[in-house]
């Protein structure tokens, strides 16, 4: 006797007659039972393909370990061609990928030694040339480094348009603050000459931190992969796995938020700015989140998130234009108040950092699921 349905498209549910629906099901997941080394990728396999506890008791066992034990046992496995299990972890960051991770950085802070060694047309030119160096770092870093996509992601909206609203949020911390100040106190009266304290001013430490907090981020989503995974091999039931794998992920995420931290206090030591700790370690955060979600396949929510604080910051700056049209005064109220109240940064710090809490709600119940280490391959 079955209940109502609770499983993805690809489980196949035993039915009246059926002498052994387990070889049923193995027979589905052929190829995954070939592959696997541990019976927790064959549980991670079948909890991506919407295999519940539930569900498994309709095989007449207490939880999806359970069965993905019994089908790792009735398959054939030749231990002579298949890798231990130890070896299944992330792989290791290449030399091109570690360089890429570090070239935001340092094409931003060779950009901010310019624009502090010029003047006039000249430090109008080396700001040209920086914005377009650090906006090519981030482009390569984004899709060729470590905090690249995978080759496969699930369905949803696509890995470009994430990349789109890290960009507006990246120039916003550039340039965003400086020009909701100017634009609210009735201007601005010019374009930005590159400096922090011009009739559109900069706030070059917080970027110039954001850009160095590349690596850090880079590498704290590697520990976290990498340990993940191998944990993968050795856990016995996938509410271990997840026992084991949130503590991971807050652990990772608040490592990040130190070294980010870290990174704004030593920019604005060195160009004698404020730090703007809040709005950029809110945006540090939701970019962290947003990059971990992707690279284990996840596009769509980080897409959501991305375009909410993008719009959000968006929405602000068109609020307070608008209000200049006759009549429309009151729409600048708000923005007004918040930014007379905290600040200008005050906008982008509840933006992002609204975004981020919700990305990592998500990432929790997203990244300590089995399926999200599993490899490609044990996932068909």
């Amino acid at each position: 006797m079955s209940g109502p349905a609770d499983h993805g498209p690809s489980v196949v549910a035993p039915r009246r007659g059926v002498a052994d629906p387990v070889k049923t099901l193995m027979h589905r997941h052929r190829e995954l039972c070939e592959r696997a080394v541990h019976p927790m990728e064959i549980a991670a396999g079948l909890e991506a393909h919407g295999v519940t506890d539930r569900t498994a008791a309709r095989f007449r066992h207490r939880d999806v370990f359970s069965l993905a034990e019994e089908m790792y046992a009735r398959s054939s496995h030749d231990d002579g061609t298949i890798p231990h299990p130890e070896t299944a972890g992330a792989p290791r960051p290449t030399p091109n990928q570690v360089l890429l991770s570090l070239l935001p950085g340092a094409m931003c802070a060779a950009a901010v030694a310019g624009l502090r060694l010029t003047s006039g047309r000249t430090r109008l030119a080396v700001a040209a040339a920086g914005v377009l160096a650090v906006a090519l770092g981030a482009r390569a870093a984004l899709r060729h480094g470590p905090l690249s996509p995978p080759g496969h992601t699930s369905s949803g909206v696509s890995v470009p348009g994430t990349r789109a609203c890290t960009y507006w949020l990246l120039v916003y911390a550039l340039l965003g603050d400086g020009l909701l100040a100017a634009t609210v106190a009735g201007g601005p009266d010019g374009l930005p000459d590159g400096t922090p304290a011009g009739a559109w001013p900069l706030t070059t430490a917080p970027f110039l931190a954001l850009t160095l907090a590349c690596a850090p981020a880079a590498w704290t989503a590697h520990l976290f992969t990498a340990r993940a995974r191998r944990r993968l091999a050795t856990s016995r039931g996938l509410d271990e796995f997840t026992a084991f794998v949130r503590p991971l992920l807050l652990g990772a995420f608040g490592l990040f938020l130190c070294a980010l931290t870290g990174l704004l206090a030593a920019s604005a030591a060195a160009l004698h700015e404020p730090a703007g700790y809040a709005q950029a370690l809110a945006l540090g955060a939701l970019l962290l989140l947003a990059r971990l979600l992707v690279t284990h396949g996840f596009t769509h929510a980080p897409a959501v998130a991305l375009g909410a604080a993008a719009a959000v910051e968006a929405l602000a700056l068109a609020t307070v234009l608008a209000a200049r049209l006759p009549g429309c005064g009151l729409l600048a109220g708000p923005v007004d108040t918040l930014v007379t109240a905290r600040g200008p940064g005050a906008v982008q710090a509840l933006a992002c950092a609204a975004a981020a809490l919700a990305l990592l709600v998500h990432a929790i119940r997203a990244l300590t699921r089995a399926s999200a280490h599993a490899r490609p391959e044990e996932q068909r």
